[in-house]
C-alpha cells in the first residue's frame, strides 16, 4: 500500500555513510534537498490557513514553526522523505504528507479529552466558589472584625497602662502624709481596681477571641471546600498529565519502547517539561522506525516569523533542541550509526596560542577560534591547561576573562595572584576597555552609524547555551556599536560591550530588535559556516605593575 507520507527523491549523489548527530551538525546534501522541496511545498501550500507571519512580519498574527524532514529508505531501497512539524499547525495535529503526532492530544475520543473535560468541569466549579459573593462578605467581616478587635484591645491596654501610671502617682502622694491606716486602705482600693483592669483586658480578648473564632469557622465553611477542589484539580491535572507522558513511547532502532516518563526520570528535569515529544525529529524517527524505514538523514529549519524573544529565522537550519529533544533521541537513536558529538571532539587540536606580550606579571595572548578558555565538561584542552603547563610556577587562576569558544582574539593572563586579584577589580569597575570586530551578513545601516543597543538577555533553560532576549526575567546586557565598512552584501562592524552577558554581541547583533544581522558563521543565531567572525581586536587596561596605561591591538583574520 502506497505510503502518503513518503514522498520519494530524487538524489544522484553519494549518501551518509553514518548518522549526523543531531544537535549539533550541518545537513547532508540529501537532507538539504529534502528541505528544499519541503520549502517549496510550503511556499505554494493551500492546505492550511496560517501565513507564519509572513504576510504581517511586524504583526501579531501566526508565527512561525520548525519543520523537519528525515530522509530514508524503504526495505526495498528506495529514497524518499518524511516532513514533520513541531507542535500543532492551524490548530491541528495532521496535515496531508505529513507525520502524524506520537499521541493525538487532539483527538476527541482520547483520554486526553475527556480528562481535560473533566479538570474543566472541576475548574468551573471553582471559578464559581469563588466568585461567590458570601465569600467576599465573610472575608470582608473577618478582617473588619480583626481590625477592631486589635484597635479596642490596644486601647484597653493603653487605658491600662495609663491607670497604672496614676495608681503609682496615688500612692507616691499618699505616702508619709496619711496614717499607716490610711494608707493600707488606699493601697487595698488600688490593688482591687488593677486587679479588674487586668481581668476587664482578659475578658475583653477571650469576648474577641470567640468572635473571631466563630467568623473564622464561618468563613472556612466556604473556603474548606474551595481548596478541596483546589487540591482536587491540582492531582486530577497531574495524573492527566503522567497518563499523557505514559502515552508518548517512543521505539528507537532496535525495536525498543519508552515512555517519556521512563526517559526523563534519568535527567535533571525528572520530570518530562511541557511539549516534550512534540517536536519534529521525535515525530520522524518514530514513523520511520514504526513501517521498518531505515533513517538516512535529518534536517530541521524554520520558517516564518521569530517567536518572541527568540532568535529564529526565515529559512535557516537549526539542530534538535537540547532540552526536550535531547533525552527523548538519545533513547530513540539507540542500535543507530550515529556520528560522536562535535562537542565531544577537540577542536584545539593543531592550534597554538601567540603570546604577543609578556613580562613577569601577565601575558597578552592570541586565542584562536574553536578554543575553549577553559577546560570544558568533555574537553580539558583550554587556554588556561595550556598556559598551566608552560608556566607551571604561576599562581592564582591565570585566567582574567573569558571568551567564547568560537570567538578569537586578545586575552590577559596572569602569573601572579596578586596581579590577577588587581585586574579582577578593573574588570569589575569596567575601567578596562575591549574592542571586537565582527563580519555581519547583509548590508547594515550607513558607514560611520554609531549606537547602543540594549537588549536584557537570559539563558534558554530548554536550550542551553543559546541566550534569548526576556524584558521581564533577563539580566541588562548593552553594546556600543559602529558601522565600519560595506564588504559586498556583508557587513564589518566595532563592537564595545559595555557588559559582559554570554554570546551578548552575537545576540545584539543577530536579534531583529538589535541590528538584525548575524554574524557570518554563526551557527546558533545565524548561518554555520568556516568560522564565527567575531574577535576580540583590541584591549586597553592599567598595567597593575608599572601602573601605566597600556594597550594591545591584533587584527581580525577574515
Amino acid at each position: 500500500m502506497t505510503d502518503p507520507n513518503f514522498h520519494p527523491l530524487p538524489f544522484t549523489g553519494d549518501l551518509p555513510v553514518q548518522f549526523a548527530y543531531p544537535h549539533h551538525y550541518v545537513p547532508h546534501p540529501v537532507a538539504a534537498a529534502a528541505a528544499d522541496a519541503l520549502r517549496e511545498h510550503l511556499r505554494t501550500q493551500t492546505d492550511f490557513d496560517h501565513d507564519f507571519g509572513l504576510a504581517d512580519p511586524d504583526g501579531l498574527s501566526s508565527r512561525g514553526k520548525m519543520f523537519g524532514v528525515l530522509v530514508v529508505q524503504t526495505g526495498a531501497g528506495d529514497l524518499g522523505y518524511l516532513a514533520a512539524f513541531s507542535g500543532k499547525l492551524a490548530d491541528a495535529n495532521h496535515h496531508p504528507g505529513f507525520v502524524p503526532p506520537v499521541y493525538d492530544l487532539l483527538n476527541p475520543e482520547a483520554f486526553y479529552k475527556r480528562g481535560e473535560r473533566e479538570v474543566m468541569a472541576v475548574n468551573d466549579e471553582l471559578d464559581r466558589r469563588l466568585a461567590n459573593p458570601e465569600l467576599d462578605a465573610r472575608r470582608a467581616a473577618l478582617a473588619e472584625a480583626e481590625e477592631t478587635a486589635a484597635a479596642e484591645i490596644a486601647a484597653e491596654r493603653k487605658a491600662l497602662k495609663a491607670a497604672k501610671k496614676e495608681r503609682a502617682a496615688r500612692r507616691e502622694a499618699a505616702r508619709g502624709k496619711v496614717s499607716e491606716e490610711e494608707y493600707a486602705a488606699l493601697d487595698e482600693e488600688l490593688s482591687r481596681q488593677s486587679f479588674l483592669r487586668n481581668f476587664a483586658l482578659r475578658d475583653l480578648r477571650r469576648d474577641w477571641a470567640k468572635k473571631l473564632d466563630d467568623l473564622r469557622g464561618g468563613l472556612a465553611e466556604v473556603t474548606d471546600s474551595i481548596e478541596e477542589l483546589q487540591e482536587l484539580r491540582k492531582q486530577m491535572s497531574n495524573d492527566l498529565q503522567r497518563r499523557i507522558f505514559a502515552n508518548y513511547a517512543f521505539l528507537n532502532a532496535r525495536g525498543e519502547r519508552r515512555d517519556l516518563n521512563a526517559i526523563f526520570a534519568e535527567t535533571v528535569f525528572v520530570v518530562p517539561p511541557a511539549g516534550a515529544g512534540e517536536c519534529a525529529a521525535p515525530k520522524l524517527f518514530q514513523y520511520a522506525f514504526e513501517r521498518g524505514y531505515r533513517p538516512v538523514a535529518l534536517a530541521e529549519f524554520w520558517w516564518g516569523q521569530s517567536p518572541k524573544g527568540e532568535l529564529r529565522r526565515h529559512g535557516n537550519y537549526y539542530p534538535a533542541c537540547n532540552g526536550k529533544c535531547r533525552p527523548i533521541l538519545g533513547h530513540m537513536l539507540e542500535g543507530m550509526n550515529v556520528q560522536p558529538s562535535p562537542l565531544q571532539v577537540n577542536p584545539a587540536v593543531g592550534k597554538d596560542l601567540d603570546v604577543i606580550y609578556e613580562d613577569d606579571d601577565l601575558l597578552v595572548i592570541v586565542k584562536p577560534d574553536e578554543f575553549l578558555s577553559v577546560p570544558g565538561v568533555h574537553i580539558s584542552d583550554s587556554v588556561q591547561t595550556r598556559l598551566r603547563e608552560r608556566y607551571p610556577r604561576a599562581t592564582g587562576p591565570m585566567i582574567v576573562h573569558r571568551l567564547d569558544m568560537s570567538t578569537s582574539g586578545l586575552m590577559l593572563v596572569t602569573k601572579r595572584k596578586a596581579i590577577h586579584k588587581q585586574l579582577q577589580k578593573q574588570f569589575f569597575k569596567r575601567s578596562i576597555r575591549k574592542r571586537y570586530v565582527a563580519l555581519l551578513e547583509g548590508r547594515v545601516g550607513e558607514v560611520g552609524q554609531e549606537g547602543y543597543l540594549d537588549l536584557p538577555l537570559r539563558q534558554s533553560i530548554l536550550d542551553r547555551p543559546r541566550q534569548v532576549v526576556d524584558h521581564e526575567n533577563g539580566k541588562p546586557a548593552r553594546t556600543r556599536y559602529r558601522i565600519v565598512a560595506h564588504e559586498g552584501d556583508r557587513t564589518r562592524i566595532d563592537l564595545w560591550p559595555v557588559t559582559g552577558r554570554t554570546h551578548q554581541l552575537r545576540v545584539h547583533c543577530a536579534h531583529p530588535s538589535g541590528l538584525n544581522a548575524p554574524m557570518v558563521g554563526d551557527n546558533l543565531y545565524g548561518v554555520a559556516g568556516e568560522r564565527l567572525c567575531l574577535h576580540a581586536t583590541w584591549i586597553a587596561f592599567l598595567h597593575p605593575g608599572t601602573r601605566e596605561e597600556v594597550e594591545f591591538l591584533d587584527p581580525p583574520p577574515f
